[in-house]
């Protein structure tokens, strides 16, 4: 299917309800841009919860939309495969990105021990302050009675400050981590970059700065940031550059986007819910279960792809060696079978952390503690300055299937 038919045949106002579910691609980045794809979802959880799409940008796929089915496919890595890409999109033959998360065991494993003390109890205990400190100042500047991107002002710069803290990365370069962690999951066209040449460009630039911290950190005693760890450890010093970029490229968004995209995503949903708003701010003892509904609420990476390695059977379809799955946690973590009323926000809920979001098994998220912990800071800080933060307008969407986050939140603070 050529780009341009496939622009052309989207249809904003498509009723799910009336969709052929013969053909329906849920990929669809548009759908989740416009904040329409939840009745779809809806549906194929109801009567296709393993439902193959014949046809998208990224070729024949299946999508695996309920919690249930989508735990049995995370579970069994010995027929599910994370290689050869996260993604639907293939990998490009003379531009690979391998990466860890994209690796089955036993490289996975070790790969993943390599750089895990980053986020070790110990660790975390360590940046505890230094999120505090950051925090506050950055609520501290927020404007006063006039309207601002809480995007840009709290979300990117408090998360890209992390990044930064954690690869001991130059401070004054770090929006260069922001623009290739946009670059990494953009699609051409979508106004990050124009082409697929020029991302790659971009990441190539992203591999040579690297290299230069690579090598000074190589070239001196171990210390306990990411660069050093990989340019130290036994399974990564002797990587090859493209499987450096996609470890980057991992880090960079697993440390960025999610956490970010949960910063806006929580005041979003409380504006949604004022209710919880109003019980959250007369205990704020319930911020860590804040915490863990907005996550699942928000599930900041939609999906997670698997490669069947044989024949299987799940839900009753016959998946094919070779085929794609989409593990839809975004859907999983609405599935009326397992969390009651899933599109309701609800800081209440019981069993809270009983959500898909970090995924599930040895793929589990390794720094979900980390993004646990800003979060929690965030509003700890939010709650002794401010009375009130309004949203003063509809968020931007990111235009992805795979990133679920904002590009725009505008909110004021009253004077």
């Amino acid at each position: 299917m050529r780009n341009e038919e496939y622009v052309f045949n989207y249809d904003p106002s498509e009723d799910a309800a009336a969709a052929d579910l013969a053909t329906l691609d849920i990929s669809r980045p548009e759908r989740f841009r416009d904040d329409t794809i939840w009745p779809f979802f809806a549906r194929l959880r109801k009567e296709a919860p393993v439902h193959y799409c014949p046809d998208s940008l990224n070729g024949p796929y299946w999508s695996v939309s309920k919690f249930n089915d989508i735990m049995a496919v995370e579970t069994n890595h010995q027929v599910f495969s994370s290689e050869p890409s996260i993604t639907l999109f293939d990998p490009e033959e003379d531009f690979p990105l391998p990466m860890f998360i994209a690796m089955d065991p036993p490289k996975h494993d070790v790969q993943r021990k390599t750089v895990s003390p980053i986020v070790a109890p110990n660790h975390l205990a360590q940046l505890e302050p230094i999120i505090r400190e950051r925090a506050g100042r950055l609520l501290d500047e927020v404007p006063r009675g006039e309207a601002f991107n809480w995007v840009d002002k709290i979300s990117i710069e408090l998360t890209t400050q992390m990044l930064a803290t954690l690869f001991d990365f130059p401070w004054e370069d770090r929006p260069k981590l922001t623009r290739w962690s946009d670059v990494a999951t953009a699609a051409p066209g979508s106004g990050i970059v124009d082409s697929d040449e020029q991302r790659r460009a971009e990441l190539l630039e992203c591999l040579a700065y690297f290299n230069n911290l690579w090598n000074e950190r190589a070239n001196s005693a171990p210390k306990p940031d990411l660069i050093s760890m990989l340019a130290h450890g036994e399974s990564t010093k002797n990587m090859p550059p493209q499987e450096y970029l996609g470890n980057l490229v991992l880090l960079i968004v697993g440390g960025n986007d999610t956490t970010r995209n949960s910063m806006t995503g929580s005041l979003y949903a409380l504006s949604k819910f004022p209710e919880q708003e109003k019980k959250l701010r007369a205990n704020p003892a319930l911020i860590p279960s804040l915490v863990s509904e907005t996550i699942r609420w928000q599930t900041p990476l939609a999906f997670m792809r698997r490669t069947a390695k044989e024949d299987v059977e799940l839900g009753g379809q016959s998946i094919k060696a070779g085929e794609k799955l989409a593990m839809w946690y975004i859907s999983g973590n609405r599935d009326e079978e397992v969390i009651a009323d899933g599109d309701s926000f609800n800081i209440e809920r019981a069993n809270v952390r009983h959500h898909l979001s970090f995924g599930f098994g040895i793929h589990r998220c390794v720094g979900n503690r980390l993004g646990e912990m800003q979060l929690r800071i965030v509003w700890e800080e939010i709650l002794k300055r401010f009375e009130k933060i309004e949203i003063v307008g509809e968020p931007k969407r990111v235009l992805s299937a795979f990133v679920h986050g904002y590009e725009a939140l505008p909110v004021l603070i009253p004077n």
